[in-house]
């Protein structure tokens, strides 16, 4: 995705849900992750207008950040984004079921900071 591409910017982990979507992205400070995020909303409006042939405003909000600081802040907020489908409907899901509209099986771009990369995995996952 070109939005990874740039400097000081990568998207680690997504989830898209019905009416939102969720992210896990690195940033090296505010100004890479305002233009990082405005860079990938641009790019996923313009392709969901041409999916839908349609013009126009796709996203309603700005984002939400959260500075994840702790390993195991880290761990949960990564179990959150690939598990939110499955926790808001765990009725229609089998246990081994995987999202397919998520970075469930790897990382969308490799991580570069140690929280994502290691720290996350030395804390306790949720379950």
């Amino acid at each position: 995705m070109a939005a990874n591409a740039r400097a000081g910017f990568r998207l680690v982990h997504f989830s898209v849900q019905t009416n939102h979507v969720h992210f896990v992205v690195e940033a090296e400070g505010t100004r890479e992750l305002s233009r990082g995020m405005q860079g990938l909303n641009v790019r996923m409006a313009v392709a969901l207008n041409r999916l839908m042939k349609r013009r126009g405003k796709v996203f309603d909000d700005r984002y939400h950040a959260v500075i994840l600081r702790t390993p195991t802040q880290t761990a949960h907020a990564v179990h959150y984004v690939l598990n939110n489908r499955r926790h808001h409907a765990p009725e229609r899901f089998a246990a081994e079921w995987r999202d397919p509209f998520a970075s469930a099986e790897a990382p969308f771009a490799a991580p570069r900071t140690w929280l994502l990369a290691e720290g996350a995995f030395r804390s306790v996952v949720p379950r």
